[in-house]
């Protein structure tokens, strides 16, 4: 049995000592003739892996093209500290933002359009709006969903707000009349 593992990493240093990208593998096996076998490293600039494809290919079938796409724009000076974070994390953030940034925010990218239909956000977010949540109300939200659930109810609350002012319309008019 043959293993081997790669690492990469990606460091900023001081300005003056420049910026590398350094490759790592080495082998792990019971057999032996590879214990001998010492492990590796590869260290670039950025600018030397921007025009190193064979090291970009190898990139890319280890780790995938989203890291490829992720260490290019790196290397190019984009840093997106937003997609290294967890999607329980990126969710905590999202539920303290305004309904109209969500449906901004869902526009954005696929990874944010998930998250922001996703049902867990929609439940604190219900949570934050009602006092209390019913378990009429939760089996209701485990049937449509929570995003469901707390859009129905708005309509439902605009529904009765408006009623209401009607009714005291009414009692307007034939008070004057």
């Amino acid at each position: 049995m043959k293993k081997v593992h790669l690492d990469m990493i990606s460091s900023r240093r001081h300005q003056f000592l420049g910026v590398s990208i350094i490759f790592r593998w080495w082998k792990i096996s019971l057999r032996s003739e590879y214990r001998s076998a010492k492990p590796g490293e590869t260290k670039e600039t950025h600018e030397d892996f921007l025009e190193n494809s064979h090291l970009q290919v190898q990139i890319a079938l280890i780790f995938g093209a989203r890291i490829l796409d992720y260490v290019f724009n790196m290397c190019e000076g984009k840093f997106d500290y937003l997609e290294r974070l967890s999607d329980k994390l990126l969710l905590k953030i999202i539920c303290f933002l305004e309904l109209e940034d969500i449906a901004r925010l869902s526009q954005t990218s696929s990874r944010f359009a998930k998250l922001c239909k996703c049902d867990s956000l929609w439940e604190q977010i219900v949570q934050a709006a009602c006092d209390t949540v019913s378990p009429d109300m939760r089996a209701l939200a485990k049937d449509v969903g929570w995003r469901q659930v707390f859009f129905t109810n708005k309509i439902q609350l605009q529904r009765q707000i408006r009623r209401k002012k009607l009714r005291q319309g009414r009692q307007k008019d034939k008070k004057y009349a």
